[in-house]
């Protein structure tokens, strides 16, 4: 007999093999109005057929439920998102779940938690061996000892040890319950055969009802078979109980008043449009239909049983509408999360160098994530799938990020000795006095490190202060070095100025030379005043026009003067510390000797035209004069190239 129609047998709808009842016992008469006819028993078996799928829904559940009462895993613990955690929290975690919580609904919550602690692990302890590899460690010689790990392993082991022994103690205690229902129906069962007054055997048997309501949930799977057992013999005693009709009948009217009370509320819970509420609360009637009240009078248990159950049925299809309802809005839900997958599934194809773009990626991925948990929930049937595809797109997308920041890591820890290579070059010449060639250095040092890129974040504050010290050190020298030095050129400009001045009111005697000696006098003290402000060196032009006006202004030839002032300017060119203006005069002089020779050989070619000419003739003569002046300033010229070539 299968246990659906022992659900229905429970409450006596066919005659179950009943025990012995003594001869003397008087028959009870049967009400024919209380028996359904064979025929109609027939027509009704494809009507039970779907009756039974609500019926046994609510009695798998009351099973299941029963159980759990013993488990007390009805508790929720809030679940928090375990990824975000570093190790240390993680373990933290661990300990405060396997300490307060209880044990039995900790599965989960563990096995996602140990996921998340294993995978950081798993990322650190490679990490720790390619810097061993790479240090120059063998492979076979790498050892990572990380106390962490170890407690966390010890606290899993408690774990582990305590629902291991709990659910020892729940076998126990469910098979203790079982043996003490199975002694209470053979006790009901022996009932039938006990030789006493039959008040004292009723006495007797509601103290086993008692104690049937107090004993205890039992194994789920033996649930429905011991209940319907149960009710088997507790109906063969209401039927014993003919000899004191009283009695029986006074339990069948208190009986039939419940369960039509129990049936009218569950044709309400029908009305109700709250169907997961009214189901709980079916589920809770059924409960009390069976575990708390027994047998009705015989001709009333088929009538009350269909009504029950034609309720139970109609709960049940609305329910089951109500689901198909929630599967369609699951369907679109598992639609958006499919998106929210693919869209992080095309982030993580994205093969991109660019630190900025990675960031605004995580950023991307983040926002999806939240979507994903936001967009509800999917059909159950592709939950565990889809969850799955998505940890696997996330776990994707983390593995090229981590890939690129271990890369970029690198190149930082690159980046990282290039700055220090820097930084040792400008603390060497912080100090140097060589301003002239140490600052171009230190200005392509500092070039060079906006060149580089970044540094692991720990010592990027660190290298940058040093760097910045080193740096500042040696422009904070050059400036004051600059700003002396400014002064000093200013004054030198004030007493040029006056040197100046004092040019213009030069008197000169017939005495040449002494006028000679005055004016190098002059030419001499002006080099001593040293440098002036570079915008300001305008004045040493206006010095050497004063000083040429000067020498036109004496007594002597003009060849003279122009080798004087050319000596002038030459001695100018020299302190000027810049040798390419000598050279350039020195280029000058040269090509200007080369031109003149090329002019007195070209003359002297023109004059062979002339030979039979003579001397006086005004053509001749006029060319003659002209070889004479260019080889004069010929002379002049190589006497400058002599003088010029005195400052090499």
């Amino acid at each position: 007999m299968s246990e659906k129609d022992n659900l229905q047998e429970a409450d006596g709808k066919e005659a179950i093999e009943a025990t012995e009842i003594k001869k003397d016992s008087p028959k009870e008469e049967t009400n024919p109005e209380a028996e359904l006819l064979e025929s109609e028993r027939e027509d009704t078996k494809e009507e039970s057929k779907e009756d039974d799928e609500a019926i046994d829904e609510i009695e798998a559940s009351n099973a299941k439920k029963a159980e759990a009462e013993t488990k007390h895993d009805d508790v929720v613990v809030e679940e928090k998102n375990y990824a975000s955690m570093p190790m240390e929290e993680l373990v933290s975690e661990f300990e405060t779940l396997v300490k307060g919580e209880k044990i039995q609904v900790l599965k989960k919550h563990v096995e996602k938690l140990k996921a998340e602690f294993d995978k950081k692990f798993s990322a650190l302890l490679e990490e720790k061996k390619k810097e061993f590899l790479d240090a120059g460690g063998n492979s076979i010689d790498f050892q990572f000892n990380f106390p962490l790990k170890s407690e966390f392993n010890a606290i899993y082991k408690t774990y582990r040890e305590k629902r291991q022994q709990y659910y020892k103690n729940l076998e126990t205690t469910l098979k203790t319950n079982l043996e003490n229902r199975l002694e209470i129906i053979d006790e009901i069962k022996n009932l039938l055969n006990v030789e006493e007054n039959i008040n004292t055997t009723y006495k007797h048997f509601k103290a086993l009802q008692e104690r049937w309501r107090n004993a205890g949930p039992i194994p789920r799977d033996k649930y429905n078979n011991v209940w319907n057992n149960y009710h088997h013999h507790v109906e063969n005693f209401y039927d014993f109980l003919h000899l004191n009709r009283d009695l029986r009948d006074l339990d069948f009217k208190h009986n039939l008043e419940q369960k039509q009370k129990i049936i009218a509320r569950a044709e309400e819970l029908a009305q109700d449009s709250d169907s997961n509420r009214a189901f709980r609360e079916l589920q809770a009637l059924h409960k009390m239909w069976k575990e708390e009240l027994g047998p009705v009078a015989k001709e009333y248990r088929e009538d009350i049983w269909m009504r029950f159950k034609a309720a139970t049925k109609a709960i049940h299809d609305k329910r089951q509408l109500y689901f198909q309802e929630l599967d369609k809005a699951y369907l679109k839900n598992l639609e958006k999360k499919q998106e929210i997958i693919s869209e992080i599934e095309k982030l993580a194809e994205d093969d991109s160098t660019n630190h900025s773009v990675w960031q605004k990626k995580i950023k991307s991925v983040e926002d999806l994530r939240q979507q994903f948990f936001n967009a509800g929930k999917v059909p159950i049937k592709v939950n565990e799938a889809t969850w799955s595809k998505f940890k696997e797109a996330v776990r994707g997308f983390n593995r090229k990020k981590n890939s690129f920041y271990k890369g970029l890591k690198k190149d930082q820890y690159n980046n990282l000795q290039k700055k220090l290579d820097l930084i040792k070059i400008a603390e060497e010449h912080k100090d140097s006095d060589d301003f002239e060639a140490t600052t171009p250095l230190m200005k392509k040092v500092q070039s060079d490190w906006k060149q580089i890129g970044h540094v692991p974040r720990k010592d990027s504050d660190k290298i940058w202060n040093q760097f910045k010290s080193a740096c500042n050190h040696y422009f904070n020298r050059l400036h004051e070095q600059k700003n002396a030095s400014n002064k000093e050129e200013e004054e030198a400009y004030a007493k040029k100025n006056e040197v100046l001045a004092k040019l213009k009111s030069i008197k000169f005697t017939k005495d040449v030379q002494k006028n000679l000696k005055t004016i190098r006098s002059e030419v001499e003290h002006w080099r001593t005043l040293g440098k002036v402000p570079y915008n300001k060196r305008y004045i040493d032009g206006k010095f050497n026009k004063a000083i040429n006006a000067l020498y036109g202004k004496l007594d002597v030839e003009k060849s003279e003067v122009e080798l004087l002032k050319f000596d002038n300017k030459i001695e100018s060119f020299a302190n000027s510390n810049d040798k390419r203006l000598l050279d350039n005069e020195h280029n000058f002089v040269r090509k200007r000797i080369d031109e003149i020779k090329g002019e007195i050989n070209q003359l002297e070619n023109n004059l062979q035209f002339f030979q039979n000419v003579d001397d006086d003739n005004p053509l001749v003569k006029e060319v003659r004069d002209k070889i004479d002046r260019h080889k004069t300033e010929f002379q002049t010229w190589k006497e400058k190239l002599k003088r010029i070539k005195q400052f090499y």
